[in-house]
């Protein structure tokens, strides 16, 4: 499914999240209030992690090597959604990264080949700015046929168009992905597991995860030269996150992303994967080695194509059953450029376990004795950012920007909850500017339907010339929603995002489609 000419004047990014999350639910959000959970279990959902590697080509006949990563939940036999990132690794625009969702049709034609048509819509840009990204909106189309090989993965190839209606990036190439397919247990609506009282011995393994608030300082040599031939920064400072998933009692996966938040570097990020060994010293310490890649930069950072090299050890002390500390040394490099670093990172982190589902097969009650019901909402944002201070951008200061993005929302209670967000610009002359924020939120209902809540986050910021400083902003939201269902609901949003050490400042509109589910954690 090639991608035809959009006018940027006629198109709006939730519009296609809202039309994809509408058509997917509203057949069974209509009957939500009638519906109850399943009385005898539930049905694990296929979920796939999808990674692709592309050539895009640019003008003046230069080359830009991207890889992706995508998580993709099958909502039946033919349709998936899901969210997604692109990044540059080769080339000379270390730093061109974008995130934004991401949808599927499948057809199968055998029984081990299937054929697919995508769209993913999102936002971002880097290195090279407005120049190519435009206002940052990507579209990208593609299809392909992909092999499902028994217990190694699925392999495909197909033909993508990427298009920046706004910018002058307009590219057909080949491309090639490897899939890992896995199963998720997952419920729509807010629930709790019916007839969990009556669950006997035993029960469903648990898959040991991780997820760490991340604080990171960079120790950058004095022969690491910029964009520009002048000499880098000696340090730099970076808040994120981090997801490790075990494959067993010592072996795991990685996902991580980082932006700067301090040392003249405002605007780089840096999204990682990869794996490591975990080796326990006492019952409540442990050594972890780790390495990973990924694409990096921005904010002035030469990382030449993009691709970052990381490498490490850590150690974890528990201070909970559930919550560790971690200090983790290692070093990165960026391969095509001069860019390396010394690293030092404290991690705060929640240890829990997921069901361990491998199959489709229905999971009776009976086997989630030991596991809790959480509540979750994942939501598709739209924030557009209006101008509160004169020097708030380097430039089109009177023009808003517009940010796309993904807000997932863990509660607590049921009035509070835990968030994180991920936004890039689409509009506004700002292709490149990103943000990335933590923090905690309240939410309370008015009516059956109608709920009001506020919320604050803080986190990093940088590029497309806003003036965020050394990148630490905060943001604060208050917001009036709607349940158009059990699981669906739009929410409309009014807020402040400040830089804190910068002349940032802008007054804040959103809109958002959300979807409430409930997962399952170990107790």
């Amino acid at each position: 499914m090639l991608v035809p000419p959009i006018r940027p004047s006629h198109f709006h990014p939730l519009t296609i999240a809202a039309l994809c999350a509408v058509t997917l639910y509203w057949p069974s959000a209509s009957h939500a209030q009638d519906v109850s959970t399943p009385p005898g279990g539930l049905n694990p959902s296929p979920t796939t992690w999808r990674l692709t590697s592309e050539t895009l080509k640019l003008p003046g006949g230069e080359k830009m090597g991207m890889v992706a990563g995508n998580l993709l939940f099958d909502m039946n036999e033919h349709l998936r959604l899901g969210v997604g990132s692109y990044g540059a690794v080769r080339g000379e625009r270390g730093g061109f990264i974008t995130l934004g969702l991401a949808g599927e049709l499948r057809q199968r034609l055998s029984p081990s080949w299937m054929s697919h048509a995508g769209l993913f819509v999102g936002a971002g840009g880097g290195r090279g700015g407005s120049s190519l990204a435009g206002g940052g909106l990507m579209l990208r189309g593609d299809v392909g046929l992909t092999y499902e090989s028994a217990g190694y993965g699925n392999f495909g190839f197909g033909v993508s168009q990427v298009r920046f209606p706004s910018g002058v990036i307009h590219s057909t190439q080949p491309y090639v992905l490897y899939e890992y397919p896995f199963y998720s247990l997952l419920d729509r609506g807010w629930t709790a597991p019916a007839g969990n009282s009556e669950a006997g011995p035993g029960g469903m393994a648990a898959r040991a995860q991780e997820f760490s608030v991340v604080a990171r300082s960079y120790k950058i040599p004095s022969s690491v030269l910029r964009e520009d031939g002048q000499p880098q920064h000696g340090s730099m400072q970076l808040l994120g996150a981090e997801w490790l998933s075990y494959l067993d009692d010592r072996w795991f996966l990685k996902l991580e992303a980082e932006g700067a938040m301090g040392g003249q570097s405002n605007g780089y990020m840096q999204i990682l994967a990869g794996g490591g060994y975990r080796l326990p010293l006492t019952r409540s310490t442990a050594l972890k080695l780790h390495a990973a890649a990924g694409p990096a930069g921005g904010g002035g950072v030469d990382t030449g194509g993009g691709l970052l090299l990381d490498a490490g050890v850590a150690l974890q002390q528990n201070l909970t059953r559930r919550t560790a500390l971690e200090l983790s040394l290692g070093e990165v490099r960026a391969p095509s450029s001069s860019f390396r670093a010394h690293s030092v990172a404290l991690k705060l982190t929640h240890q829990f376990g997921l069901p361990g589902v491998s199959s489709s097969d229905l999971v009776p009650w009976s086997a989630l004795d030991g596991f809790g019901a959480e509540h979750l909402r994942v939501r598709a944002v739209s924030q557009t950012y209006f101008k509160a201070a004169p020097q708030w951008r380097a430039n089109h200061v009177d023009q808003s920007v517009s940010n796309l993005g993904v807000q997932l929302d863990y509660f607590v209670t049921p009035n509070w909850y835990l968030t994180g967000q991920g936004l890039a610009a689409y509009a506004g002359n700002a292709g490149a500017y990103m943000t990335g924020q933590v923090g905690a939120g309240t939410q309370w209902p008015l009516s059956e339907r109608w709920f009001v809540e506020g919320e604050a986050l803080v986190g990093a910021a940088g590029g497309g010339g806003l003036a965020v400083g050394g990148g630490l902003v905060g943001q604060v939201n208050a917001g009036l929603g709607y349940h158009l269902s059990k699981s669906v609901s739009l929410l409309a949003t009014a807020g402040r995002i400040n830089a804190l050490r910068g002349d940032f400042k802008a007054n804040v509109a959103g809109l958002a489609l959300a979807y409430q589910f409930t997962g399952f954690g170990q107790r």
